[in-house]
């Protein structure tokens, strides 16, 4: 597989992939990884700041992991969970549902993404007499079927939503959260609302971090109604903020938590978490069956253990907070930022108008020079101009370093009209 130049393998690509399920940024070829990097044709390493959108929580090639699979292959405990106790699973379930503390009888059900959790939560809490949903505007839970249906994703619209969804903003200041929240008095009003879902960072819409206090304002309304509360941890739990689970910042149990990408260490595998009694009431189960697939669910529970350790969480906040610093201090010269934020290592750079190229145009160029000096990353939000950063949670200082530099460089260089616009149109993204 080592063999072919980047090209070759783009026009292979296109000829067995096609374009369905695609977003291409930049004409990115990976070969191989290893910790925080990807290795391109010719043996470029390219310092990798999204960790494959989140999923590759460890990185690449992480020896716990590494281990993890090695085994599961070697004694490989059937195919999963779902008409067999398969071990592995028992062990993943018990961990994930040893990480809650509110003394709830919970259990936990195990798919292959964050999509089909997202569905399966719906369908949990939809599955009594109460059918209304709320979301919020910009969220993504989801590519299909139910979790695209409660979605807010700008890249979603026209794919048609749930029959009792109501969608509300997602607030970026406390003025804007008091408004929200009396909209959601009114959304909550007649108690037919089974469900709230949302993301304690809004990722794909922007990277927006709600105010202190919001999403226990939420918390609070939800639980004086009935209504459950479904944390989507798919891209920003399990760790990367800095916290095991990233409604913990605002002090919020939600009653469901969806979890997924990040959850496999880039290997296929979700899962939902949630009370025992809605779980076991469904009336008809979701089938899949290598549900709990004992080679995944053991590099699963390789991930868990090792993000839980103190030393993990100490490493997210102390590289996080160094990240951030750099970002804010090498943002603060280029005239085409508006802001630094995020926690943890999850991180948008948010860029802002211009009279000469759209906010998105920028976004575009400065992620395509970025893998050009070997630095690779997206862009997000219902505009399309925030960066997003989500490297490896195994990142150190010095790769920190270096990719504050590198983004600093592609920056200045769109800035100073020295990026091919021509070559950086090609790869549109969203």
């Amino acid at each position: 597989m080592s063999d072919g130049t980047r090209e070759s393998w783009l026009a292979r690509d296109r000829a067995a992939l096609g374009l369905p399920g695609k977003l291409s940024f930049h004409p990115m070829v990976a070969l191989g990884g290893e910790g925080s990097w990807l290795i391109e044709p010719g043996v470029r390493r390219v310092l990798d700041f999204s960790a494959g959108w989140g999923a590759a929580s460890l990185g690449y090639a992480h020896p716990a992991v590494v281990d993890a699979v090695e085994r599961g292959v070697r004694t490989m405990a059937g195919v999963g969970s779902l008409s067999l106790v398969s071990p592995p699973a028992v062990e993943l379930a018990e961990a994930l549902l040893d990480t809650r503390t509110d003394g709830i009888d919970r259990r936990v059900w195990f798919g292959h993404s964050g999509t089909d959790a997202a569905d399966m939560a719906l369908r949990l809490v939809t599955s009594g007499s109460r059918k209304g949903v709320i979301s919020f505007k910009g969220s993504y839970h989801g590519g299909f079927g139910g979790g695209m249906a409660i979605s807010g994703h700008a890249a979603l619209s026209g794919a048609g939503s749930h029959a009792d969804l109501v969608q509300l903003d997602y607030p970026r200041d406390a003025s804007a959260a008091g408004a929200v929240l009396k909209e959601l008095d009114r959304a909550l009003a007649g108690d037919s609302v089974a469900a709230l879902f949302f993301e304690p960072i809004l990722s794909d819409g922007g990277l927006i971090v709600p105010p202190d206090g919001f999403l226990a304002g939420v918390a609070e309304r939800c639980r004086r109604h009935g209504t459950l509360l479904v944390a989507d941890e798919v891209k920003v739990g399990l760790g990367r903020t800095g916290k095991l689970y990233a409604h913990q910042w605002d002090g919020v149990r939600p009653d469901l938590i969806v979890l997924g990408k990040g959850l496999g260490g880039g290997l296929p595998i979700s899962a939902v978490i949630a009370p025992a009694a809605l779980m076991e009431a469904l009336p008809s189960g979701a089938m899949l069956t290598t549900q709990g697939n004992p080679v995944t669910a053991s590099a699963a529970l390789a991930v868990v253990t090792t993000i839980r350790s103190d030393e993990s969480i100490r490493r997210i906040e102390r590289v996080g907070a160094l990240l951030r610093r750099g970002l804010q201090e090498v943002t603060a010269r280029s005239p085409l930022v508006r802001e630094v934020r995020g926690r943890g290592l999850v991180l948008g750079i948010e860029l802002g108008s211009s009279s000469t190229c759209s906010s998105a145009d920028h976004a575009r160029m400065v992620c395509y020079r970025a893998w050009e000096l070997g630095l690779l990353f997206y862009y997000v939000g219902g505009e399309n101009k925030v960066l997003e950063l989500t490297p490896p949670l195994v990142l150190s200082e010095a790769e920190a370093e270096r990719g504050v530099s590198l983004i600093g460089e592609a920056l200045a260089d769109v800035a100073a009209g020295r990026v091919d616009t021509a070559a950086a149109a090609a790869w549109s993204g969203w």
